[in-house]
């Protein structure tokens, strides 16, 4: 800790980032009945915290090290704090970054005259990549996140945060992707004002730092979820590692709808837009006081980065709802006889507010219903749900059902009598120019594709939902295609939204 200390105090981040704000976020604290700061990351140079590592362990290399260039792997913010670091101190910069990065992201990197190299599908393949370069150029690598300079550069945020608040603090909430800003973050805190609580956050599909800490190891993730793309890391650093578990206090898990609850709360209170990352830590925060009940502390979010995708905007509209716990979706089945609508809207829903219906028959005996009720929370889901059985409707809760929120509320449409041995899978599609012919390429023709649903949130993937006819004799033939195949997925033919409606 004292070593890390030195480094934090003695960083050049200076040279290069800016002191954000800390603000309070009014209408959160007014909500959740504590005070609510936020530390603007968002506002630097880069949009992200990111500058503050890249920067302070480029200039501190030596002048043979700065002579040969710096080279990094990237889909992102450190692709940027490197490439502005890069060009404020005159040096050549190469960055890594896989093909289905975002054009808006490229775009940046080259803005600051870095030169981009673009491979793979993925941040893996683009990182082999970047290290077959460092063999053939020589040129200086820059981690992400598992390096001291990079931690005690990222750190500085503590020293802003102390000074800023005069340490009337009682927790602090950071997201973690590598761990490279909660560990500075932590040694800093834990160094100064020990009574301050560091907790991390974490997506529910990319949980890497919640595992290992768990596990009293670092643990690999299979796979991660790329919705907070900026924290979308299989394994922690083995230096983050062992300074979090030795000075972080607990790590968070989000969901991806807690996560675009958060992305509207910062917008109400900043009129800014962060990116999923950046929002982490501010759906740590509400799930915190929602959950352990807390009133009257001081708690702080690390908005650690803007670097948002303008057509992902959508897709956070549409989850913001039930992040904040203010819609519900459920499926009805209702009699199929004349009336039977009616009476179930203006008889059992008349007195609630309805974001979404959709019907179609499916039936002579039955229809289901999906439908989104202005509710929030488990117990008034449940109350509901309850109410709904009471008087004779068959329901399911769908609110946590991912196959109904990303595809399911599009396509409602029945089940064809002419579909035989249908399954359903969902897979994840590398999101690039061609990307949709290119999956139906890979899928091939051997079997017949019954239902299809392709969805791009703006990221490195698009998601697909599709449904095969796969005849008994084919099954084994099937499964060896799919571990060829090479995609990740996902088989949902037992997802209750598709027994349901598809």
């Amino acid at each position: 800790m004292q070593k890390m200390l030195r480094q934090i105090l003695t960083s050049k981040v200076n040279e290069a980032a800016i002191e954000t704000p800390l603000e309070e976020a009014k209408i959160v604290s007014a909500e959740l009945g504590n005070r609510i700061l936020l530390k603007r990351e968002d506002l630097q140079p880069v949009f992200s915290f990111k500058l503050r590592g890249a920067y302070n362990k480029i200039a501190h290399l030596s002048d043979a090290e700065k002579s040969s260039g710096v080279i990094a792997a990237s889909a992102g913010n450190h692709a940027q704090g490197v490439a502005f670091s890069a060009r404020q101190l005159g040096l050549r910069a190469l960055i890594v970054m896989p093909v289905t990065t975002p054009e808006i992201k490229v775009t940046a990197v080259k803005a600051l005259e870095a030169e981009v190299v673009l491979h793979g599908d993925n941040y893996s393949e683009a990182a082999e990549r970047c290290q077959q370069l460092v063999a053939e150029t020589g040129m200086t690598f820059i981690h992400p996140f598992d390096d001291e300079l990079i931690i005690a550069g990222q750190g500085t945020v503590a020293d802003e945060l102390l000074r800023q608040s005069a340490g009337q603090l009682d927790a602090v909430f950071v997201p973690v992707g590598g761990g490279g800003l909660i560990a500075g973050i932590a040694c800093y805190l834990k160094a100064l004002c020990p009574e301050v609580k560091v907790i991390g956050v974490e997506p529910c599909d990319s949980d890497a730092m919640y595992q290992s800490l768990a596990a009293d190891r670092r643990i690999e993730l299979e796979s991660v979820g790329i919705f907070a793309d900026g924290v979308a890391v299989k394994q922690i650093g083995k230096l983050t590692f062992n300074l979090c578990r030795t000075h972080v206090d607990e790590v968070l898990r989000v969901s991806t709808d807690e996560i675009c609850g958060a992305i509207k709360a910062i917008y109400q209170s900043t009129r800014s837009i962060v990116e999923p990352a950046g929002a982490l830590a501010m759906a740590g925060i509400k799930q915190y006081v929602r959950e352990r009940g807390v009133k009257g502390q001081t708690l702080v979010a690390i908005n650690s980065g803007a670097n948002m995708n303008f057509e992902r905007l959508r897709y956070v509209a549409e989850r913001t709802q039930t992040g904040d716990q203010r819609e519900s979706l459920f499926a009805v089945t209702i009699p199929e006889n004349p009336g039977a609508l009616r009476h179930l809207c203006s008889e059992v829903l008349g007195e609630i507010d309805i974001t979404e219906f959709s019907y179609r028959l499916s039936a002579r005996d039955q229809a289901h219903i999906f439908v989104g009720v202005a509710l929030g929370g488990e117990e008034a889901r449940a109350a509901f749900s309850q109410q709904l059985s009471r008087q004779g409707y068959a329901n399911t809760d769908l609110t946590e059902n991912e196959l109904a929120k990303t595809h399911l509320r599009y396509m409602i449409g029945g089940r064809s009598p002419e579909a035989i041995r249908e399954k359903l899978f969902r897979f994840w599609c590398p999101e690039r120019t061609g990307a949709l012919n290119r999956f139906l390429a890979d899928m091939g023709a051997d079997w017949n594709i019954s239902l299809f649903h392709y969805r791009t949130i703006g990221g490195e993937f698009g998601r697909v939902l599709i449904g095969l006819e796969i005849p008994a004799e084919d099954e084994t033939r099937f499964n060896e295609f799919l571990t060829r195949l090479g995609y990740r997925y996902e088989d949902v033919t037992n997802d209750p939204a598709y027994q349901l409606f598809l």
